[in-house]
C-alpha cells in the first residue's frame, strides 16, 4: 500500500508543478488574482501548486481555462511528465 501512496503523491506533485509553471510562465496573475477572478480558494490553490492536495477533474478543467491552456494539452503534459510507465495499479 505504501507504493500506492507514493504514486498518489507523485501525481499530485506533477499536477501542481504543471499549474505552477503555467501560472508563473504564461500569465502575470498572482494566486490571489486567480482566486478572486475565478472563484478559487487561494489557500487551496497554493496547496495544490505545492502538491499537498489533489484536485478534482472539474477544478483542473476550470484552472486550465483560467490559465489559458486546453485541458487536452494539460492531460498530455501530465502524461509526459509522469512517464509512459506510470500506473497506479501494478498488474
Amino acid at each position: 500500500m505504501q507504493q500506492a501512496n507514493e504514486k498518489e503523491t507523485k501525481f499530485k506533485q506533477v499536477i501542481g508543478e504543471i499549474f505552477h509553471r503555467y501560472h508563473k510562465d504564461n500569465t502575470n496573475y498572482s494566486v490571489n488574482y486567480i482566486g478572486r477572478a475565478y472563484g478559487f480558494d487561494r489557500g487551496n490553490l497554493s496547496k495544490m501548486e505545492n502538491g499537498v492536495v489533489g484536485i478534482s477533474l472539474l477544478t483542473a478543467w476550470k484552472l486550465c481555462e483560467a490559465l489559458g491552456i486546453k485541458f487536452s494539452d494539460f492531460a498530455n503534459i501530465l502524461e509526459e511528465q509522469l512517464g509512459e510507465d506510470f500506473k497506479f495499479f501494478d498488474e
